[in-house]
């Protein structure tokens, strides 16, 4: 789950480290996430203690994996002092709140010299940690809320509030008033979204490393290929299927597509799909990570908090709608196979799913023992250390019956020599997991910190409420130029935020206008956001995940980019689907939800259908343009005019069957 594909799978592991680094990197990283652990299933911490620490850590790893000039240029003196003091930097502004902290709440409001100095250095900290470990676009945003901040007549930029439109003018904040809101409050860097990263997302990154480290990533990969290999098209429709179980571990696009798109792309090519839709397949398969329970990246913690709703309730209503999302990839998939006419892989080159089972059942335990302490309403945070400890038992028990019964029966018998070079291996993946999970941790866990900044001045001077005005004011109080704005608005921040960020961001500027201005539940209101902030996954000019397809399949990355956008039309489907049909995700009459259901899914095929022109056979233009309205009238919040679409759908798709079967 390590953020949205700004940083690869294991950030930092591009670069060339001296052996001390390397060392020190390790130290680190196993010290935060035995720390998180520790706090997560032994000793729960305070609010201020557990993020201080979590976010001093992850500066330090970060300083540590992301040298100042970047991977490819030896620090040099210059570059190992500037280090060293932002290294220092992240020590410091830790661990004076740990320390101070009391003294801190004592004198809350009437801020020392020492404090505001400390908070300086812990805001300029975080935004270089940022720049480093997300990229320089988080960092500029970060600064130019700072600067806004400042902005007014009564802020230490007076002449900046000059150039402010007249609905963005505030009045103005001293270096003071910020710097207590954004490092001593709890609305800035250490708000909520620094306290669901140093919790809830952490012990999942950390779950989804050690299951990434036994190999659960292939097993999951075979699995698909067993089950759907023989299909026409198989190894794209393997990859929509792996893509979603690899989602619910790492839960990063970036990552999907490097992972499982190593090895669907050249099984796509092989088959037949032409380099930019294999690439563009995987990306639009892989976004769907990120919007796939049981962690959805990290909205679904992110979504629980802000929206005050058990964590199992927002897992179980994002289930439907992201069926209908990856529904919508694999039929796709289907009709670019029906249309160029291939053919599916042959018994021999798939692995066989007895096979597959029998050398990675045990990966389901630890997934079902999640699932299990999820229902039994525990908290999430203590939900992933107990999934981590039964990951960990059913290795050392599969281990222990390897050695046992397995290796004597291949000529291999126990002696001490075996036993102690098994257990130092053992002992060397229980390190490379707990480093791999923190290594993945940095890049969302700086987002959020950032994202904290954000947060925190959008509160101080009231841009949320702005905002919303705009919006009411552009969109002339229609709901759908509202979520077309919404969904322009994610696209724009895609370009410089990973998803996180950019749902939080986003969440804070337009939510109370969805939901006081449009009357948008709360939870869809979040739903809709957090699925539009994955859009520049897959929307060109940046797509990120079709340039890592594309860089996978060696094809064009502008293409591919494109690809990716017509396979993820879900992406912006859906979320309307869940506005103007509410009971899918607030509930209802059983009848009423499987019809809402079944007219959504169907519109999903149609669409599809309508955009390549073919089903079981071709389609003409007319019943194409047919399809269209017949779609629209599906999100109409009228029964009879969803029921008129549903028939006409019906009746094109009947039609279309039976004229595949007279030819």
């Amino acid at each position: 789950m390590s953020e949205s594909g700004n940083s690869p799978i294991v950030p930092g592991s591009q670069a060339h480290h001296a052996r001390p680094v390397l060392w020190l990197i390790t130290l680190v990283a196993v010290g935060l996430s035995l720390f998180q652990l520790y706090s997560a299933g032994i000793q729960p911490l305070g609010l201020f203690y557990q993020r201080s620490i979590h976010l001093m850590l992850i500066m330090m790893l970060a300083f540590l994996m992301f040298p100042v000039f970047g991977p490819r240029r030896p620090r040099g003196l210059v570059g190992w002092l500037l280090d060293a003091t932002f290294f220092a930097g992240a020590l410091v502004t830790g661990g004076y709140l740990v320390v101070y902290l009391d003294e801190i709440i004592n004198r809350a409001g009437f801020w020392s010299q020492t404090d505001i100095v400390v908070g300086c250095i812990a805001t300029v900290t975080v935004l270089e940690a940022a720049r480093r470990a997300v990229g320089l676009g988080m960092t500029v945003i970060g600064l130019i809320a700072l600067l806004y901040a400042f902005a007014g007549p009564r802020g230490d930029l007076p002449w900046l509030g000059e150039w402010l439109p007249g609905i963005l003018e505030h009045r103005g904040y001293s270096l003071d008033r910020l710097v207590g809101q954004l490092y001593l409050g709890q609305e800035g860097i250490f708000g909520l979204p620094m306290g669901v990263a140093a919790t809830y997302i952490f012990i999942f990154v950390l779950f989804g490393a050690f299951l990434e480290i036994t190999g659960a990533g292939k097993f999951f990969i075979d699995l698909a290929y067993a089950a759907t290999g023989r299909q026409r098209g198989g190894p794209a429709k393997a990859a929509v299927i792996a893509s979603a179980g690899m989602g619910s571990i790492s839960g990063s696009a970036i990552a999907n597509v490097v992972t499982t798109g190593a090895f669907t792309i050249p099984l796509m090519k092989r088959l037949g799909y032409r380099p930019h839709q294999a690439g563009g397949i995987e990306a639009a398969a892989s976004t769907g990570g990120q919007i796939m329970p049981p962690l959805m990246g990290a909205g679904a913690f992110l979504i629980a908090e802000y929206t005050r709703m058990p964590y199992l309730e927002v897992v179980k209503v994002s289930i439907l709608p992201a069926v209908m999302y990856f529904g919508t990839v694999y039929l796709f998939v289907h009709i670019i196979a029906l249309k160029q006419g291939m053919q599916g892989m042959t018994k021999d080159e798939l692995p066989q799913m007895r096979d597959v089972m029998g050398q990675g059942w045990h990966f389901l335990l630890p997934l079902a023992v999640l699932v299990w302490l999820l229902v039994m309403n525990m908290s999430p945070m203590r939900v992933g250390y107990f999934a981590i400890l039964t990951m960990l038992a059913v290795a050392v028990m599969r281990f222990l019956v390897w050695m046992l019964f397995a290796a004597p029966r291949q000529g291999q018998p126990v002696t001490g020599e075996r036993l102690a070079i098994a257990t130092r291996n053992a002992m060397m993946k229980l390190v490379e997991g707990l480093e791999l999970g923190a290594r993945n941790a940095v890049a969302v866990s700086m987002a959020c910190a950032v994202a904290g900044v954000i947060v925190g001045v959008v509160g101080l001077t009231g841009l949320g409420l702005k905002f919303s005005s705009m919006m009411l004011a552009f969109s002339g109080g229609n709901l759908l130029l509202a979520l077309v704005m919404v969904l322009l608005a994610s696209l724009v921040l895609g370009m410089g935020l990973p998803v996180t960020a950019s749902y939080i961001v986003l969440i804070v500027l337009v939510g109370p206008a969805l939901t006081a201005e449009f009357g948008v539940p709360l939870l869809i209101a979040h739903l809709v956001v957090f699925w539009y902030s994955q859009d520049s996954n897959v929307t060109p000019p940046i797509a990120l995940a079709g340039f890592a397809g594309a860089a996978i399949a060696g094809a064009k990355p502008m293409e591919t980019g494109f690809q990716a956008w017509k396979f993820a039309k879900g992406l912006y489907l859906i979320p309307l689907f869940m506005v103007y049909n509410p009971e899918i995700i607030m509930g209802g009459p059983w009848p009423l939800l499987i019809w809402t259901a079944v007219t959504g899914l169907l519109a999903l095929a149609a669409f599809a259908a309508a955009l390549e022109g073919y089903l079981f056979t071709r389609i003409g233009w007319p019943l194409r343009a047919l399809l269209l309205p017949a779609i629209v009238a599906v999100f109409y919040p009228s029964l009879m005019v969803e029921a008129a679409g549903a028939a006409t759908m019906l009746a094109v798709i009947v039609g279309n069957w039976r004229v595949s079967r007279r030819t």
